[in-house]
């Protein structure tokens, strides 16, 4: 059975990056990894204590809220999990969310009960200093 949770606080850099990994893997830094978790909402999903999907919300608290990713592992999905969350997400936002979908998951928002919003941009990440 999936056991949900609104602000885990079990929830540790090490298995988040497990679960990251077999979704989108890539090189990712723990002691970061361990900041940035503990700057957002994290919703989670387990089963029997393993960590089977994630949704995390980053917020001011009253003008503006995102998710910033919404993670379930893919031998989990089509389970019904990453809805369980987006359901958590609406009843424990502090805020509006806004979020971008992944290209073909547009569905599975609108299925949820999301609306498309205004479109997105993205600005990238100067590799050199700002002086």
């Amino acid at each position: 059975m999936i056991q949900y949770t609104v602000g885990d606080g079990q929830l540790d850099a090490r298995s988040f990056l497990e679960l990251v990994n077999q979704v989108w893997e890539g090189d990712y830094d723990l002691g970061r990894t361990e900041q940035a978790l503990s700057r957002t909402l994290n919703l989670t999903a387990r089963d029997g204590g393993r960590l089977v999907g994630c949704l995390r919300i980053l917020t001011d608290g009253y003008y503006f809220g995102t998710i910033t990713e919404l993670l379930v592992l893919p031998q989990y999905q089509g389970r019904g999990i990453g809805s369980g969350l987006l359901r958590l997400a609406k009843e424990h936002t502090p805020t509006l969310l806004y979020f971008g979908a992944q290209p073909g998951a547009e569905g599975f928002y609108e299925k949820n009960g999301c609306s498309r919003g205004l479109p997105a941009y993205v600005i990238e990440r100067s590799r050199e200093p700002s002086r």
